[in-house]
């Protein structure tokens, strides 16, 4: 069995400290967050994640959700846990309080969903994915649509899903093949399967709201003719009652290597009722307000389960003993604390800079995020959405990648007690490959940050990004000028490296292709020597306040800048030698 102790103090030094957006602290909407409310928040947040949650991880992944008689079933003790859950008001907190919400920010929800990744990413799906809907309803529905809608999945009593991908398109929506049919009523009939629906059916709410992207009959092929839809499980009538059940059946579930407390569908809709969201042929671009958020939820997905592994194999290293340590002072045959021998700590090390820098990151991004949605401002709020575009395929991807990597070292630690059920460890590995995969591959998130963001309309965004950094670097604390210098040399090769990539976008866009992984990981090891320099900042102007906490963040950014931040140099070096060895080869 798995320990976890949701990390509430570093998430209160960052709310506390690292709060420094002036744009951010200029949003009316957040006034009245104060430090004492987010900590009360925090700390209930932590009872109901270690005490109710975490025992559901391994429930869920030794009886997984099954489909009987047509009816997906969820793992024993789910619903309890979801009635307790919703009755608590968890699925509120980032919510508009006009229906039903609490109004936190995304600098307070970020860590809810840290917790919840940690303790059973199965359970917390069920919830997630019906917060993306309701942005994306909050976003591009009608008043009547939200007003409908939203209170009940505010509440928790109804779920959402995102129904993209089918049996022939994954990333190449263009292809999709579910038709939209215009009815005289104004709605439409839905018809079509989907596949790899997370939380695509259920026995946890009354109803399910299904965004389903769809093509109309009138309309053109290709990208250009995706429309969205709302297409409920049961039909919701005027008064707001659940009506009828609507032509929506679940076909399968998937058998799956990880997560397998949560129901992955295969979904039919037959001649299903559905309601446009937004104008035609224009639901491409609204669903990606749900996706893009989405994206980074999933990347804290990859730190939440990075932070559990971490704290479990450090546990499990203070505990075990075997073999003796170079500074080992026993004698007569005893053995060492595994955590005594250099290449131990060494691991460790690396997990706890990786997680401690990305944890600053994405507060950092929580920030940018609603500055981006909420700021009077327009061209503020344009230069923050150019910011969260810029990190989001990072974020995703950073934290997934470095999530495999961390699970697999914390197997590692444990030895072949890792490699079997009892500990737990092997199930973090096994349910965190998903986030690498799902939500867009890795890859694909590179594709889109070198051809899509790099440059585009609002211009040269990561010359905007780099700016940020160095305005931030003009520190007079002497403390700093170390860190600061190690990663003014990275920011270079960083420049370096986009250059590069500007240019083979234009002239070889195999080069580019090739380097985009690499490009991606240089970038998000930058960004989190960035937050980690904030978090130093702090941490020397303070010092003498909390000494023990300080100078483990201290040794902690020291190590992350002395050994994590020089894969750079092989990233960059290997990207760059291009791509016509690798496209001239043939396979046999």
């Amino acid at each position: 069995m798995t320990i976890y102790n949701a990390p509430v103090e570093d998430m209160l030094f960052l709310y506390e400290k690292l709060r420094d957006n002036k744009n951010y602290n200029e949003i009316e909407r957040y006034k009245e967050v104060t430090t004492d409310l987010v900590k009360n928040i925090l700390e209930e947040a932590s009872k109901i994640n270690q005490n109710l949650i975490l025992p559901l991880a391994k429930t869920g992944d030794e009886n997984p959700a099954v489909l009987e008689n047509g009816v997906v079933r969820t793992p024993p003790g789910y619903k309890e846990a979801y009635k307790k859950f919703i009755e608590d008001g968890w699925t509120s907190l980032s919510c508009d309080p006009k229906y039903g919400g609490q109004g936190m920010p995304k600098t307070v929800s970020a860590f809810f969903d840290e917790m919840l990744s940690s303790s059973s990413l199965s359970f917390k799906l069920y919830s997630e994915l019906t917060l993306g809907a309701y942005n994306c309803i909050y976003h591009h529905a009608t008043e009547d649509i939200k007003d409908k809608y939203l209170s009940k999945m505010v509440e928790g009593k109804w779920s959402g899903t995102m129904c993209l991908t089918e049996p022939v398109c994954g990333t190449d929506l263009g292809m999709l093949k579910t038709k939209a049919i215009e009815q005289s009523d104004g709605t439409f009939k839905i018809s079509g399967q989907k596949i790899f629906i997370t939380s695509g059916d259920h026995d946890l709410t009354e109803n399910i709201v299904h965004l389903v992207i769809a093509r109309a009959n009138d309309s053109p092929q290709g990208t250009k003719g995706i429309s969205l839809f709302l297409v409920p499980k049961f039909i919701v009538n005027k008064d707001g009652s659940i009506g009828p059940r609507n032509g929506i059946s679940t076909g399968s579930i998937e058998s799956k290597m990880g997560i397998k407390g949560s129901a992955t569908c295969v979904l039919n809709f037959d001649d299903a009722t559905g309601y446009m969201i937004g104008p035609k042929n224009k639901g491409l671009s609204q669903m990606f307000t749900m996706m893009n958020l989405e994206r980074i939820v999933v990347g804290i997905q990859g730190l939440g389960i990075s932070e559990i592994a971490y704290q479990n194999s450090l546990n499990y290293a203070k505990e075990r003993k075997q073999g003796k340590s170079n500074n080992t002072k026993l004698k007569n045959g005893g053995a060492d604390l595994i955590i005594e021998h250099a290449d131990i700590k060494r691991t460790l090390l690396n997990m706890k800079s990786i997680i401690e820098g990305e944890r600053a990151l994405c507060f950092w991004l929580s920030q940018q995020t609603e500055v981006s949605l909420y700021h009077s401002d327009n061209k503020i709020k344009q230069d923050a959405s150019d910011m969260v575009s810029l990190m989001t395929p990072v974020v995703k991807s950073l934290f997934t990648d470095m999530g495999m990597e961390i699970t697999s070292d914390a197997m590692q630690i444990y030895g072949g007690y890792g490699y079997t059920k009892d500990q737990g460890i092997e199930q973090l590995y096994r349910d965190n490959r998903i986030t690498p995969i799902y939500e867009g591959t890795n890859s694909v998130q590179a594709i889109d940050l070198v051809f899509r963001k790099l440059v585009n309309k609002n211009g040269d965004i990561i010359d905007k990004y780099m700016n940020i950094i160095k305005n931030d670097l003009n520190e007079t604390n002497d403390n700093l000028k170390p860190f600061i210098k190690i990663l003014n040399a990275y920011i270079e090769k960083l420049n370096s490296f986009s250059n590069w990539m500007k240019d083979k976008i234009q002239n070889s866009k195999d080069d580019a292709n090739a380097a985009s992984n690499d490009y991606l990981r240089v970038l998000g090891y930058v960004s989190v020597g960035y937050a980690w320099l904030k978090v130093l900042d702090v941490c020397y102007k303070d010092y003498s306040s909390n000494k023990d906490f300080y100078e483990d963040k201290i040794q902690t950014a020291n190590f992350y800048f002395k050994r994590v931040l020089p894969r750079i140099d092989s990233h960059y070096s290997s990207a760059t030698t291009g791509s016509k060895y690798i496209m001239d080869f043939k396979f046999n």
